[in-house]
């Protein structure tokens, strides 16, 4: 059975976009707190994600240390692919691990983002960032989420995964 992630009807994906390459519209309008994607594919270590990057290259999900959720054949890919783009003035966030919602109301033809500080939290990751947002952080790291600013403003859109390491990191 090919793995497949689910998107919104109100969605569609792989459309030119102005952030990268290729991003995530909203076709219909979408009201804050709704559902617009779901990312599936298979539970892989680091290990298996380095050695299977030729295939995943930067579509992988991290929920857990050391654990990603990522497409593992050619096949997959594209059925695996969202398109979220980063942005630093995202309109979506993440609902535990691999689930993402509309962060505020979205109009019809709006790319829909999300901000990758959300989810990732490897030490060594790094990007340019192209949002052109005026808040634009301009690099990205595995470690914006330990900034208070970013802690607050996505307050409840963190991935479960990222907000247990915010809750162990404030506990004194």
């Amino acid at each position: 059975m090919l793995i497949s992630s689910w998107t919104s009807p109100k969605t569609t994906k792989n459309m030119p976009s102005k952030i990268h390459e290729k991003g995530f519209f909203a076709t219909a309008p979408i009201s804050r707190g709704e559902v617009v994607a779901v990312k599936l594919g298979h539970a892989i270590d680091r290990a298996t994600l380095d050695a299977n990057r030729h295939i995943i290259k930067d579509s992988e999900m991290q929920i857990a240390d050391n654990l990603f959720i990522a497409p593992l054949t050619d096949e997959e890919f594209p059925a695996s692919m969202v398109f979220l783009n980063h942005s630093c003035e995202p309109n979506c966030g993440v609902a535990g691990n691999l689930m993402f919602v509309a962060m505020k109301d979205v109009k019809a033809g709006e790319e829909l983002t999300f901000d990758y500080a959300m989810h990732y939290a490897e030490p060594d990751y790094a990007m340019d960032c192209n949002c052109q947002t005026t808040s634009c952080r301009h690099r990205i790291t595995g470690n914006d989420w330990q900034l208070p600013e970013l802690q607050r403003k996505y307050a409840g859109y963190f991935s479960w995964y990222i907000d247990q390491k915010i809750k162990n990191s404030n506990t004194p």
